[in-house]
């Protein structure tokens, strides 16, 4: 009979294999956002539809086609969300957060959801570690974001990262700028894709982040927004610079990087990894987000944060390997059945001592069952046969150097410690 149901198509089973890695990442990102003095949020997993359209704007391709939408039993219109930020500024402002000391700063780490095509690293549930200050416009604020992200990367050994940057100035300087762009693209827009003919009414910034080939060729003539931007675009972008530059962190600018959100201003930033390949390595990146609290109805409030994606950083920690799958201390084997009570007592001994332990209730060989122990990287195997039921005692088996010895009861815990490396 064919199974039930298949794996939704752009969804994955995140292993055992796989859990190591995973728990450095978010220990990691714990660790550089605590020390920066990032407090962890978590939102829903769903919020009203209307909070993404206005934040992310209605023809961005989040909104127009990566949405996963629904109605609820009351009619109203959910959304999975797609990104973190919106959500935690409405929860700024629901929870009195903006009655605070300011800046707040939040970390999130979590599943997110877009209607994607699949590929390497790219999921349509896919997770994210994420910082948000709320609060205060210093760009000094910019470049502690930027090095929190970097932090990450740096501290889970992932080298030739590279960090592009670019301002896109804000609603002062930034709709002469659409204009400027407007006109250059407008001889060419027989050539542009059907996408970048939209954007080109709906947001020309975003025909510098098309990724068709056939849209390429004219990208490098295009105008700099940062040969448009105001004064005090200009002054917060050198701040940006010159901080950057005194804590050492390289960086390279990038006047075509744009992001994929309409309510980014000034400051915009990516990370990016070679070894992914094309236009799919970027591992993660934000920017400052000014306008985005009064565009969702709130009072104006500032903003900068970022969001890297942990698949893709998956990825790369696999490349470089040196993350190994969990161990048990102990592996426990009763040779028959009338010894599980008496084995099940003392793993559940060794457990309460601290030690991983896995309790083997098959009746295969023992050497069969030694292999299983080997397989699970088992530092010690204990074994209990009826002498050693009837006895009060157990063989403890170094399962590296092959050695064993048969210990009383109340030996055991403290002779499994000593051969772990624990006592």
């Amino acid at each position: 009979m064919a199974p039930v149901a298949q794996r939704a198509r752009g969804t994955q089973d995140i292993l055992p294999a796989d859990q190591p890695y995973w728990a450095l990442m978010e220990r990691v990102a714990q660790e550089v956002a605590g020390r920066a003095g990032y407090q962890r949020i978590e939102t829903p997993i769903f919020e009203p539809t209307e909070l993404f359209v206005r934040s992310a704007g209605e023809g961005s391709d989040v909104v127009t086609k990566e949405m996963y939408t629904f109605r609820d039993r009351g009619d109203r219109s959910l959304t999975l969300r797609p990104e973190g930020t919106a959500a935690i500024v409405r929860a700024y402002f629901d929870a009195g957060l903006d009655q605070e000391p300011q800046p707040v700063r939040l970390f999130y780490l979590g599943p997110f959801f877009r209607y994607d095509r699949p590929q390497a690293g790219r999921y349509r549930q896919f997770h994210q570690f994420g910082i948000e200050a709320i609060g205060e416009e210093h760009p000094m604020l910019d470049v502690e974001a930027i090095q929190v992200g970097w932090n990450w990367f740096t501290q889970l050994g992932i080298d030739s990262l590279s960090l592009r940057l670019n301002s896109i100035g804000d609603e002062v300087c930034r709709p002469a700028y659409r204009e400027v762009l407007r006109e250059y693209y407008r001889p060419h827009l027989d050539s542009l894709c059907d996408e970048d003919r939209l954007r080109f009414e709906r947001n020309p910034l975003r025909l510098l982040d098309c990724k068709v080939p056939a849209c390429q060729p004219f990208k490098p003539d295009a105008p700099r927004i940062v040969d448009h931007l105001c004064q005090p675009c200009q002054d917060a972008f050198r701040t940006v610079l010159s901080g950057l530059e005194a804590a050492g962190t390289p960086f390279e600018l990038d006047p075509g990087l744009v992001r994929g959100l309409d309510y980014y201003t000034r400051t915009v930033f990516e990370y990016q990894h070679a070894s992914l390949g094309g236009a799919q390595n970027a591992l993660g990146g934000g920017g400052r987000y000014d306008g985005l609290a009064a565009e969702l109805g709130y009072r104006p409030t500032a903003g900068i944060g970022f969001a890297l994606g942990m698949e893709r950083t998956l990825l790369i920690q696999k490349q470089r390997g040196g993350v190994e799958p969990g161990a048990l201390d102990v592996y426990v084997v009763a040779l028959a059945q009338a010894d599980l009570d008496y084995a099940a007592g003392l793993a559940s001994s060794l457990r309460a001592g601290g030690l991983t332990v896995g309790l083997d209730p098959g009746e295969a060989r023992l050497d069969a069952r030694l292999k299983k122990a080997a397989r699970r990287r088992a530092r010690v195997a204990l074994i209990i046969g009826p002498d050693e039921r009837a006895r009060n005692e157990a063989v403890v088996r170094d399962m590296n150097s092959k050695t064993q010895v048969t210990v009383s009861e109340a030996e055991i815990v403290s002779s499994v410690m000593q051969t772990v490396g624990r006592a």
